[in-house]
């Protein structure tokens, strides 16, 4: 049954070349797009069209947010969004858009098509016009439901499939449930250049996948006018393996040696309660367990952003394009994080953060020590992050982005 929840000098860094960036550039611009397609049911233009993100539901992290700003920005572009979330969590509670509906239909195990069949009929009578799902498991069924309501299909694609985590079984799962079900969309939105990149080598047509990037709302801050007397490192994320926490305390440690007064904030739950006692092991063995403020999850990010000076994100492999580097980048913090696939597409070395080599504490820790002892322009680097955030990583302009796929889809006139 389906429930409604109501500048530094120097060396210099080229990580993307020349053509490749122009390349991104243009993607993230979107002076680059696949053709129109008209597919499904015309509608008029000033007629308000409802359709459903199939969303899995238990964390409040990066994908959700960008699925909580969507309900919130697009109905201005003449779309409303109701949700279904097929494994319910921490989204009912911590979503800040209040308006859109939500419906829980728990999947049973992985492979519950009858999940789908329900949507189905959410779809039907509700008269929702186009489904949009966000991650394989909610591809799976919202293709299912897709395909039985007769309605176009929608994937947006947060991440590449095959390396998100670090169990290989559930990435390879992953890659074949985007198989099985992702050629059925109409269109695949990828959240970056790097992720439009992988889709296309998994086999999926070039005219079909479109590079939405991730957007955030502008945060009422002021640029970092100064460096810190104090500084506070920080690090907001779903703490899991592939986030490279263990990288940021080694780094942290090695920094401590000369800048003891640094401290380190984590902001956000750990995976499993296995993982953070690990964590915390680790910690309190580098001698870090008193320097360390521990905060659990939280769902005010900014508020959490005007307590730091820096953000770390020391991923050891591929994002998507990060929500937290954006929020950070709008609130004016800069940010230091790995060269790793999606993250430099934002964050330019340089410019408007740092960038280092993945997994490599030494690395993290030179950044750090760098930037803390004025080797890079503090307040250039803060400034640099919110010009780069307003032209190009607004909510706005995302949801924007991503009612022009929906017109394209639906043969719709632009509202």
């Amino acid at each position: 049954m389906l429930a409604c929840v109501a500048q530094r000098s120097g060396r210099r860094h080229a990580f993307l070349s020349a053509s490749s960036r122009r390349m991104t550039d243009a993607l993230l611009t979107g002076s680059l797009a696949p053709e129109s397609t008209a597919h499904g049911r015309q509608v008029a233009p000033a007629e308000t069209v409802r359709v459903l993100h199939v969303i899995n539901g238990e964390h409040y992290s990066g994908a959700e947010r960008v699925q909580d700003l969507l309900a919130e920005h697009l109905p201005r572009r003449g779309y409303e969004v109701t949700f279904a979330s097929v494994k319910p969590g921490r989204f009912a509670a911590a979503r800040k858009y209040r308006a859109a509906r939500l419906y829980e239909s728990p999947m049973r195990g992985r492979l519950d098509f009858g999940c789908g069949r329900k949507l189905a009929q959410l779809v039907r009578d509700e008269r929702l016009a186009l489904v949009h799902a966000h991650t394989p498991r909610s591809l799976m069924v919202g293709g299912k439901a897709a395909q039985l309501a007769r309605v176009p299909l929608v994937y947006h694609v947060h991440s590449p499939a095959g390396r998100d985590s670090t169990r290989t079984f559930q990435n390879m799962a992953n890659v074949w449930l985007e198989r099985r079900t992702g050629h059925r969309a109409a269109r695949l939105i990828a959240v970056s250049p790097s992720v439009r990149r992988y889709m296309i080598e998994q086999g999926f047509l070039a005219s079909h996948v479109v590079c939405v990037p991730n957007g955030v709302a502008a945060i009422a801050a002021q640029p970092r006018t100064q460096a810190p007397a104090a500084w506070t490192l920080g690090m907001i994320a779903l703490f899991r393996p592939r986030k490279g926490v263990e990288v940021l305390l080694e780094a942290v440690a090695e920094v401590r040696k000369r800048r003891p007064a640094l401290r380190l904030r984590l902001v956000g739950p750990f995976e499993t309660p296995a993982y953070e006692a690990e964590i915390r092991l680790l910690a309190n063995r580098l001698g870090l367990a008193g320097q360390i403020d521990w905060t659990g999850f939280v769902s005010d990010v900014t508020a959490e952003l005007a307590k730091i000076d820096v953000l770390a994100l020391p991923s050891l492999f591929g994002e998507g394009l990060p929500i937290v580097v954006l929020e950070a980048m709008a609130a004016g913090v800069p940010v230091i994080a790995s060269d790793v696939e999606g993250t430099p597409e934002a964050v330019r070395h340089g410019q408007d953060g740092l960038l280092v080599k993945p997994g490599l504490p030494g690395a993290l820790a030179e950044a750090v020590s760098g930037l803390v002892g004025g080797q890079w322009d503090y307040a250039a680097l803060s400034r640099g992050a919110q010009q780069r955030h307003a032209e190009l990583f607004s909510a706005e302009i995302m949801a924007g982005r991503v009612a022009d796929v929906y017109d394209q889809v639906l043969g719709r006139q632009p509202y």
